[in-house]
């Protein structure tokens, strides 16, 4: 059994106010209504409306920066995100905290948990039981940390034994065998489980990838076990497994995790549950490039009781706005469509977020001409358009396009130029969709990042759809529910908001075309 440290910890108590909250959800809201806090998070939110970066239907914290996205849970018919925020008095991480009816539109609510004995409040995940919620987070200098609350809104927490459940360090001093990071937590039988997130040595000594498998009968005392991941010959040497979640999809398990070297991935396989093992099959991306400049980061993730995973994810700065930085992106919904094959949409009611529709309906799309949509423009739009490539190699939709395309951020579709995938007979031969932003600002203090390069699936006789989300300063597409990509964009020219289309060396057909404004969530 795991032994804690004695040694004595510094005082790390937050300058940050923090108020205990009624029982009720009536008393709750009655206090929230007048809480200080509460009121300065609201007065700071208004001071950045018309930012002209900041968007307005991806979730941004109320005050300064965030960092990875949190323990994410369902809890009384409610979506809670958690997420590590810097409190303006006190930058130390603290849990920040939102909840949401639909995960599109997000309420503010004061801090969640604050650091002490830890100095700093890591990411981590949460566990909805049926009568609390549990948060397993990492605690910088002092471990791996574990606090429950059971209150209408999860406003009051308290931390399990007051110190961390899995310490940093033994009393003696001694190597521990396995690494005191990022966890993840769930229960099995009378059980249990956690992961802690690290790495081991792999070939040649470097360090690979590694999941560190802890079990506890009470949430206070916990026993090492052992590496849990079996048969991972797809991550890459130099991968980290930060920010773990380890969730059921459809009949199989999913361990989702952040690696600091190449982004945000997942592994898929099956959980062994008499071995205690994880048996990986397959593995995604969810970066296509480095996370930094201007790339998604860490993923939060939680079943969504359907069979599904919902996930989220922080998408990094590309470019400094004062008194702010880093966004989520949008929830995206997980599903399991074949052994090995994870179909991927978008997850909440963004379509309640629609509001000036323009339709364009069946034309041709002559050659190697770039094709302006007349009507079709903005920077908070979503536009959903299916088109028959047709023998076309290589088909291109261009946002936030200036008239003259000095500015505008390129998404473009090559058909059959991905890799064929010969680990079956046959194989598939996938395409490529590309997120371009070389030529998405003039600025010159926004840092340039390389494309995202995508393989996607598409059949032969498959129309190309896409979902796109342009938000201010982030852009989100989604190819054929099976592949999604993510960047953010910074265009200087107030005229960069058009919409075109190209098809380029063969004529293609476009079938439709839709394209709506998107509304506030904080208006």
């Amino acid at each position: 059994m795991l032994t804690e440290t004695t040694k004595t910890e510094p005082d790390y108590t937050s300058k940050v106010p923090h108020y205990t909250f009624a029982d009720t959800l009536e008393g709750q809201e009655a206090q929230l209504a007048t809480n200080p806090l509460m009121q300065r998070l609201i007065a700071s939110r208004k001071s950045y409306a018309g930012d002209r970066y900041r968007p307005i239907y991806h979730y941004v914290n109320p005050e300064a920066m965030l960092n990875d996205p949190n323990g994410l849970c369902r809890w009384q018919g409610r979506w809670h995100l958690f997420y590590q925020a810097y409190p303006p008095e006190d930058t130390r991480q603290h849990w920040g905290h939102a909840v949401s009816d639909d995960l599109i539109h997000w309420r503010d609510l004061p801090y969640a948990i604050y650091p002490n004995p830890e100095r700093c409040c890591f990411s981590g995940s949460a566990l909805a039981e049926e009568d609390r919620v549990i948060a397993m987070y990492h605690g910088t200098e002092v471990g791996n940390m574990v606090a429950v609350s059971s209150d209408p809104l999860l406003l009051n927490w308290d931390k399990v034994t007051g110190q961390a459940v899995i310490p940093i360090r033994t009393a003696d001093g001694l190597p521990l065998p396995y690494n005191v990071f990022d966890p993840c937590i769930w229960r099995k039988g009378d059980h249990y489980y956690a992961l802690s997130a690290g790495q081991q040595a792999g070939p040649g000594g470097r360090r690979v990838r590694a999941d560190f498998l802890f079990r506890s009968p009470d949430l206070a005392h916990w026993e090492y076990l052992h590496p849990f991941v079996e048969d991972d010959v797809f991550t890459l040497i130099g991968d980290d497994g930060a920010c773990p979640y380890f969730w059921p999809i459809g009949d199989r398990h999913m361990l989702l995790f952040f690696s600091h070297m190449s982004g945000g991935q997942y592994l898929l396989g099956d959980y062994d549950t008499e071995r205690d093992k994880f048996v990986v099959t397959a593995h995604d991306s969810f970066n296509f490039g480095p996370a930094w400049p201007s790339g998604v980061h860490a993923p939060s993730a939680v079943p969504d009781g359907e069979g599904g995973i919902i996930v989220l994810f922080n998408m990094n700065a590309g470019k400094s706005t004062e008194g702010w930085n880093q966004i989520m992106t949008l929830p995206r919904r997980l599903t399991l469509v074949g052994r090995d094959e994870v179909a991927v949409e978008p997850a909440g009611d963004v379509t309640s977020l629609r509001r000036e529709h323009v339709h364009v309906g069946p034309r041709t799309l002559t050659a190697n001409e770039d094709i302006v949509l007349d009507g079709v423009a903005g920077d908070a739009i979503e536009i959903v358009a299916e088109i028959a490539p047709s023998g076309a190699p290589a088909i291109e939709m261009q946002v936030l396009r200036s008239p003259d395309a000095e500015e505008t951020t390129r998404i473009v579709f090559y058909r059959d130029r991905g890799y064929r995938d010969r680990s079956r007979d046959g194989g598939q031969q996938h395409s490529l969709i590309v997120l371009d932003g070389t030529y998405g600002s003039l600025l010159p203090d926004v840092q340039m990042r390389g494309p995202e390069a995508a393989q996607v699936y598409v059949a032969p006789d498959e129309p190309l759809r896409l979902r796109v989300f342009v938000d201010k300063s982030a852009v989100e597409v989604f190819v054929n529910g099976r592949q999604c990509a993510g960047i953010r964009i910074y265009p200087s020219r107030d005229d960069s908001v058009g919409v075109s289309l190209r098809s380029q060396g063969r004529p293609s057909e476009l079938q439709s075309l839709d394209a709506w404004q998107m509304a506030d969530i904080y208006g």
